[in-house]
């Protein structure tokens, strides 16, 4: 394979809801590259980008399938991205090295919710965009309506390229705005005929063709200056001005196509070319220390690695973008994340199950390497220095589950797999909870966790069982209570004695020292589960020797980990040791552990224990007709609306959630919605709960577990 200069590569990144047609449409563009002799379909299983079995199965694109094409001495790295909200790390993933989209629309049902979710991830990344009307041939198909809510929904920079004029059963022919003709498509695919416009299309396409040469005009000012001075562009000038518009956002061209057929593609490969910018054309990847890294082949080698998959008979690929420099076979780069060194053994250009070798990859390229020793996605390989490209920022997890093997004996196996799934989804978390003696894990939705579980069973062939995931509720005090306990043993030899007299109060920043009893030494700890333990020594004249100390704090210690109520973590109290007693034989630090966690643990009950919950900010991103509906649904879940604000025809919801209440509201979103509404949460802090609800959760503990005497 030939070696593409930088102004030679397009990156694109195919886009769209699901069952739009992207896989088609990559699979024609691979078929005129000459990738691929023939064209597969989805149904019938034999894509090059559907290709793994989960996709087989499920006829719809899973991950993000990174492939390459080359037409007309042109290289095309496309990336088939899926369309459902699960997948949107995939999506994410994608957008974050392409340098434009393509972005797939079914004229029958028109802009779904998919294109919503993922346009406004392109904007939020600043991705140019183009839109494929696809499915012009289907009876059902509707263009004008479709460009009118791309137009409604996207703004009024959204500008037809081509219109079709005959869209429907028996679909053939489009105008061309940009050069003015009439293309007539064979009845096979393919490259069409050009014929002049129909006299009766003429009007129809001198109005489009001039709305479209301002809109071009309107993105460079020597260009404006023209049009002003001769009131038209010439067909370079458009493109020129398209190209600049495309660049910055200012301009999303559409394009017209039915991909099943091959109908319209070369075109649309011919204007991709034209109008789609060069990777040196859009702002380069910044780095940690803020620098824009340039994309320059004369440089010192970056590349940035985005994605890395686990593909048979290759083991793990990492796929990786070069921002700058140029990278070659037997080339040693350094990972400043890590500090290691890297040797480049294999550049593969890979599309699917096909694999090219190549020698060298130029600034902008898309290349895959395999048999690096210790570099993950999100990680910087540099041939100098230590700069460190800012890693993707993906979508918060939305839907968490505990997870654990059916046969027990497999669970450290479990582990090991799941960690290994974390290396090729980062949008989805392990965590082996120590507190809630639970494997919980969490990724954008119960579709992406019902892949988890099948990846686990029919490749790993461990058969495992999803259950609901304990809630990691905090204990603290609302008031003082004083307690007493008197550890006492004696079964022949030594005993053990120990007393122990406390007084706890609930702990708040700059609250004063109680003066009761006065405290003769302090210790304050920031525990590792939040809040604080504040451990005053108030004893006096020697009831308690100080050597025994130590030992009451690590038996508070150890019921603070355990708390009374509901064996959750316990945070923000202030322990006083005032009293206590000693036996001269008898007293040891066991029996001063066990007195202090004993005292601690009836001193808690009586002073107005509460339990908090773990609150999160949530913010659902909603059509304003539904906005009734999901309200009332988030008042329902115990939810405070703290605000709103109108983006488009979406409304933003931000609300303040307890976690609790938040199990499986993806699918319930879903429902209420019909998939248009999409969420993002993150932990907010911890509020007390109802005392209805604690009563409930206490209840609940107590018939779960007994309590340790």
């Amino acid at each position: 394979m030939k070696v593409y200069q930088t102004k030679e590569i397009r990156n694109i990144a195919i886009i769209g809801g699901n069952r739009v047609g992207k896989t088609t449409v990559a699979e024609t563009m691979a078929f005129h590259g000459g990738l691929i002799s023939r064209r597969g379909t989805v149904e019938d299983k034999n894509t090059i980008s559907d290709y793994r079995e989960i996709e087989l199965e499920r006829q719809q694109s899973i991950q993000a399938t990174v492939l390459y094409t080359e037409f007309e001495g042109t290289k095309f790295n496309l990336i088939d991205c899926p369309g459902f909200d699960d997948f949107i790390g995939e999506t994410v993933g994608a957008l974050r090295v392409m340098d434009s989209a393509l972005m797939v629309i079914n004229a029958q049902n028109g802009v779904d919710v998919g294109a919503e979710i993922q346009w406004r991830w392109a904007k939020k990344m600043n991705v140019p965009i183009l839109f494929a009307i696809n499915q012009l041939d289907h009876e059902k198909s509707n263009f004008d309506e479709t460009l009118r809510q791309l137009k409604h929904y996207f703004g009024s920079n959204v500008m037809p390229l081509q219109y079709p004029v005959n869209a429907g059963t028996g679909f053939d022919s489009v105008i061309d705005l940009l050069q003015m003709k009439l293309l007539k498509f064979p009845t096979n695919g393919g490259k069409p005929i050009v014929e002049d416009i129909p006299a009766g299309e003429k009007d129809k396409a001198e109005e489009m063709h001039n709305a479209l040469i301002e809109a071009a005009a309107e993105n460079d000012e020597t260009l404006m200056d023209k049009f002003f001075e001769e009131g038209t562009l010439n067909e370079e000038e458009m493109v020129k001005g398209l190209k600049l518009g495309i660049a910055n956002r200012g301009t999303f061209p559409v394009i017209c196509i039915a991909a099943k057929n091959d109908q319209g593609i070369t075109r649309m490969m011919e204007i991709l070319k034209g109008n789609c910018p060069a990777p040196d054309e859009v702002p380069g990847l910044m780095t940690k220390s803020g620098k824009e890294v340039a994309c320059k082949s004369s440089d010192p080698a970056i590349a940035f690695v985005f994605k890395t998959a686990m593909e048979q008979h290759l083991g793990e690929v990492s796929f990786l973008k070069v921002c700058a420099g140029e990278i070659t076979e037997t080339l040693d780069l350094f990972n400043p994340n890590t500090n290691t060194k890297e040797r480049i053994s294999q550049l593969l250009c890979i599309a699917g199950k096909n694999r090219d070798k190549v020698e060298k990859v130029v600034a902008g390229d898309i290349v895959a390497i395999i048999k690096l020793k210790g570099t993950q996605s999100g990680q910087t390989l540099v041939k100098t220095g230590d700069e460190m490209i800012v890693p993707t920022e993906y979508p918060e997890p939305k839907f968490r589950t505990a997870v654990r093997a059916k046969n027990s004996s497999d669970d450290e196996k479990l582990g090991a797999i799941l960690n290994e799934i974390r290396k090729t989804d980062l949008t989805f978390l392990m965590e082996q909870s120590k507190e809630l003696k639970q494997t919980i894990i969490s990724g954008q939705g119960e579709q992406h966790l019902n892949l988890i579980k099948w990846t686990i069973e029919k490749v790993n062939k461990i058969e495992v069982e999803y259950y609901a995931p304990k809630i990691p509720y905090r204990e603290t005090i609302t008031k003082s209570a004083e307690a007493m306990y008197r550890h006492k043993k004696q079964s022949g030899g030594s005993g053990q004695f120990g007393e122990v007299h406390m007084l706890i109060e609930a702990y708040s920043e700059g609250m004063p020292a109680q003066t009761k009893y006065p405290i003769r030494g302090t210790e304050t700890f920031d525990l590792p589960w939040g809040g604080k333990l504040i451990y005053n020594n108030c004893i006096v004249g020697g009831a308690i020797d100080a050597r025994f100390m130590p030992a009451i704090l690590k038996g508070i210690m150890e019921k603070m980990e355990e708390g009374p109520l509901t064996g959750s973590y316990a945070r923000d109290i202030v322990v006083n040791i005032y009293d206590g007693k000693m036996h001269p034989v008898d007293s040891n630090e066991l029996a001063f552990k066990l007195a202090g966690r004993q005292a601690f643990r009836e001193a808690f009950k009586n002073a107005g224990p509460k339990i908090l919950e773990p609150i999160y900010d949530v913010e659902v991103f909603v059509p304003s007709d539904r906005m009734g509906d999901v309200m009332t649904d988030l008042q329902g879940r115990r939810g405070m609306v703290m605000g709103m604000e109108s983006e488009g025809e979406f409304q933003i919801i931000r609300a303040k959630v307890p976690l609790a209440e938040m199990n499986k509201y993806s699918t319930t979103l879903s429902s209420v919605t019909s998939g248009r509404a999409s969420y993002g949460m993150r932990f907010a802090e911890y509020q007390q709960v109802p005392t209805d609800v604690q009563t409930e959760i206490i209840k609940k503990y107590e018939e779960e577990n007994k309590e340790d005497e």
